[in-house]
């Protein structure tokens, strides 16, 4: 007889191990692929960016924030006093050296000119007068006719007559030049600045301030600092050649100026221990003004035919620095090289790489010798390997060598 109880428990646990073996059936996990360094499929190639070693000169700069400041600033102020009654030129103009800036009243002067000659004409009169009773006397004198104390005054009076004359000389060589004083003229050639007091106003030698202020442009100066390790090498290099030094704007982006290097300054400031330093530049576009914020790049020396690379493509590793050279069957080599200086992003190398072989700017975290690479095309990527290494902004960077414990020093 059918046991119902026995039979309803038996269905159940055949359901459920059915169930169980389809699920686990479904679910099975396949067999892991074989992975490379970086989770990279092996046998896959990596892509990667490559560039191609060149040689080149490589420029070592010194790097300092500098003030551009005016070769020469004049404050134009009045000799003497007087009613300015002229000034023939504009603000902003530029003048040269002796063109007339303004006009204080002349005639006070000039009529003290024509009262200094009236006084030398009759001065030089009485002088006449009293040589010819000199003249006279001393016949006399030799007659028997009048004493000597006589003939010794009217000589003293002539050598006072004398004198009188030097000194009407001298006070219409005086009132000539305050006749010269009256026509303010430029000391040196530069621009003119904002007029500090306009015409018909009264103008005094003692005034603390001038009429206008002539700044020279061209040229200009720019003062910089350097660190007073740098000094000395600044020094020797400017007794064998005239030092270039380039101006650039406050974001070290933007070429203003070039000039060269002028004097390094007599003292190190002990406080902050760098030196000062003086450039001048032609300007002759006037891209530089007084008081302006520069930053100033000094050339200290270009190393010939040096072989370089951008600083991205070196790698660092318990051997030292490495890079990646990509060989002619798409694989890559891991090379150990050793740097020398460094100027912006470029580097050069001293030893271990030659020009024109191939090495991996970007994609080297997932590379190991001999892995296969796909050279991709795009920014930064230079398929064609014959790319600039020299990414920095022009005009270089602080200079930098590599010392053997592999931390940067200033160079030199």
């Amino acid at each position: 007889m059918f046991n119902r109880r026995v039979f309803l428990p038996a269905c159940w646990i055949g359901l459920s191990a059915g169930l169980t073996f389809s699920l686990l059936g479904c679910t099975k996990t396949p067999a892991a692929a074989p992975q490379g360094k970086g989770g990279q499929l092996k046998g896959q190639a990596v892509p990667v960016a490559v560039i191609k070693a060149e040689s080149r000169d490589l420029p070592v700069y010194l790097n300092g924030l500098g003030a551009v400041e005016a070769f020469n600033t004049v404050v134009i102020k009045s000799r003497l006093d007087g009613q300015l009654v002229q000034v023939p030129i504009k603000e902003g103009q530029q003048v040269s050296k002796g063109q007339l800036l303004a006009v204080i009243d002349p005639r006070p002067y000039e009529v003290a000119l024509a009262q200094a000659v009236a006084n030398l004409n009759k001065d030089l009169a009485n002088l006449k007068d009293a040589n010819t009773n000199l003249v006279r006397f001393q016949a006399l004198y030799k007659e028997g006719v009048i004493a000597k104390q006589q003939l010794d005054t009217q000589d003293s009076l002539v050598g006072q007559l004398t004198g009188t004359i030097g000194v009407d000389q001298a006070q219409i060589d005086n009132a000539k030049l305050n006749l010269v004083y009256t026509r303010v003229t430029a000391p040196v050639s530069g621009r003119v600045g904002l007029r500090q007091i306009d015409v018909g106003n009264m103008v005094h030698a003692s005034d603390p301030n001038g009429m206008l202020v002539v700044t020279q442009l061209q040229p200009i100066a720019a003062t910089f600092t350097l660190a007073e390790d740098n000094l000395q090498t600044v020094s020797q290099h400017m007794h064998t050649a005239t030092l270039q030094v380039d101006a650039y704007s406050r974001d070290d982006q933007t070429k203003l100026a070039s000039g060269t290097l002028l004097t390094i300054d007599n003292q190190i400031d002990a406080t902050t221990g760098t030196g000062k330093l003086k450039a001048v530049f032609p300007n002759l576009d006037q891209s530089l003004w007084p008081n302006q914020f520069v930053n100033i790049h000094l050339l200290l020396e270009v190393h010939q035919n040096v072989t370089v690379l951008p600083a991205a493509a070196i790698q660092r590793g318990p051997q030292g620095s490495y890079v990646f050279v990509v060989k002619p069957d798409k694989t890559v080599d891991m090379r150990v090289v050793t740097t020398g200086l460094s100027v912006g992003s470029v580097t050069a190398i001293d030893s271990g790489l030659s020009p024109g072989e191939t090495v991996v700017t970007d994609g080297q975290d997932k590379l190991q010798a001999g892995a296969k690479v796909d050279i991709r095309s795009g920014p930064g990527a230079n398929s064609g390997g014959g790319g600039n290494p020299a990414g920095g902004k022009k005009g270089g960077a602080d200079a930098t060598q590599k010392s053997p414990q592999g931390t940067d020093h200033k160079k030199p």
